[in-house]
């Protein structure tokens, strides 16, 4: 967003930000009054008009601004006011990884009571082309002529008329006209309500969600796009699960690697990775960094996924126990560990860590060394487990959250209950331009 005042028949108010909040608003405080204002920058004076008044807050829009930050900058995308899927473009990258900081520190000490001994710094890569997933709509809308394909538009269900994305991967952000152009050939195009995109490293797949088979005249247009675009198509008739690849049958395996560690890693393209590869090659170092794997220990891995940092650990010389609740994942992360010569050190199982953690956490043999990677829910009851009466070996976790919240509610847990030290904490800017906050943490425990 410009400088330049947007027209308004509201009356609008002065006001000067202070900071952002977890959203990534501008947040200022009027006559004892919160404001948060959409698209503000800390350190600027704006002009607001509210859009929500509560009795202790207030949420607005940003009418023109007539002190302009510094470290306010130019969207890069054209669809960027429109587009729901990015929030933060019109700030510079160094103010986005700030503003995470400070969510991650502020949470820790509102919510944990706990400050870390050390901030660690900062885990970031480019801030542009780094979405190897995605999950694009595809809506055919009569009045625009076709079939829109992209991210839903801000604050609404509507799909954005966007042509172009600078975040995703793979090329994928300049195929959205030609992929606008062939959903809206297809006899199908209004039964086809979604387009999930992973990004390997040698083959893009797209899955279309079908509600109904495709006619013969489509299966020959999508082929055709395929070997234009060089990318395999994948169709799901229900949920993710019924995924299958359809054309070409012979493309290769969708993987990504962790280069650091030799690894090469096998996925679905409708199981959970982390969306970013750059920066996750450095999460997954820092993590086995403060994790300090060593040949011949055994190291637990909750909420192991397909063995993302399973893996790297037993790269390192240890042994890895890999928990997680899906049976499917689990089976991949095993195949993953054969693929990468990692098998003998490497033992997966699958087991509900959130509605039978006693059962889960049983057979998980003792260890002095865990790695915690949590769904946004976090593991404040695997957490309440961890205490000096039922693992007094346990002297070293390592955290990895994508809530800053919940990280801090378990974080109370460790050090409050456990006696375990916040040592160190990070955030990992997993998601540029858009408020979500990751993080990394070390905690310790004194050896008795």
């Amino acid at each position: 967003m410009s400088a330049a005042s947007k027209s308004s028949v509201f009356p609008s108010f002065p006001a000067v930000i202070e900071s952002l909040d977890h959203e990534g608003r501008g947040v200022a405080h009027v006559d004892g009054k919160v404001v948060f204002v959409e698209g503000a920058l800390p350190r600027e004076r704006v002009q607001y008009e509210p859009s929500r008044k509560k009795k202790h807050f207030e949420t607005a829009k940003l009418v023109s601004i007539t002190r302009e930050s510094s470290d306010r900058t130019n969207a890069k995308c054209g669809f960027y006011e429109i587009c729901g899927g990015c929030a933060q473009q019109h700030a510079t990258p160094s103010l986005q990884v700030a503003a995470k900081q400070r969510v991650l520190e502020d949470n820790l000490a509102r919510i944990g009571r706990v400050v870390p001994e050390r901030v660690l710094p900062p885990i970031y890569a480019s801030p542009w082309g780094y979405r190897h997933r995605a999950r694009l709509s595809s809506h055919y809308v009569a009045k625009k002529g076709g079939v829109l394909v992209g991210f839903r538009e801000k604050k609404s269900s509507y799909v954005a008329d966007m042509h172009s994305c600078e975040v995703l991967a793979g090329g994928v952000g300049r195929m959205i006209d030609p992929l606008r152009e062939v959903m809206s050939s297809l006899d199908t195009r209004d039964r086809i309500p979604q387009i999930e995109v992973a990004v390997g490293e040698r083959v893009t797949a797209l899955v279309l969600r079908i509600l109904e088979p495709l006619t013969a005249a489509d299966e020959i247009k999508l082929k055709a796009f395929a070997d234009t675009h060089k990318i395999q198509w994948w169709v799901q008739v229900k949920g993710p699960e019924t995924a299958v690849p359809w054309y070409p049958l012979d493309a290769p395996d969708l993987t990504y690697t962790l280069p650091e560690f030799g690894l090469e890693l096998n996925f679905r393209p409708t199981e959970f990775t982390q969306v970013n590869h750059r920066v996750n090659r450095l999460m997954v170092k820092r993590a086995i960094d403060l994790l300090d794997p060593q040949p011949g220990e055994t190291i637990a891995d909750l909420f192991c996924g397909l063995g993302n940092f399973s893996l790297p650990i037993a790269a390192r010389g240890a042994n890895v126990i890999g928990v997680e609740g899906s049976e499917a994942l689990t089976t991949r992360a095993a195949e993953n560990a054969a693929r990468n010569g990692l098998a003998g050190q490497s033992r997966f199982f699958a087991a509900d860590l959130y509605t039978d953690q006693e059962a889960a956490m049983r057979k998980v043999p003792p260890v002095s060394k865990m790695l915690i990677d949590p769904p946004r829910d976090g593991a404040v009851e695997v957490c309440k487990l961890l205490g000096t009466d039922l693992r007094p070996e346990l002297k070293r976790i390592v955290y990895v959250s994508c809530s800053p919240s919940t990280l801090a509610r378990d974080a109370a847990v460790l050090t409050e209950l456990h006696g375990f030290k916040l040592k160190a904490a990070g955030v990992v800017n997993m998601f540029p331009h858009t408020a979500h906050v990751e993080s990394i943490a070390l905690f310790e425990r004194e050896r008795e």
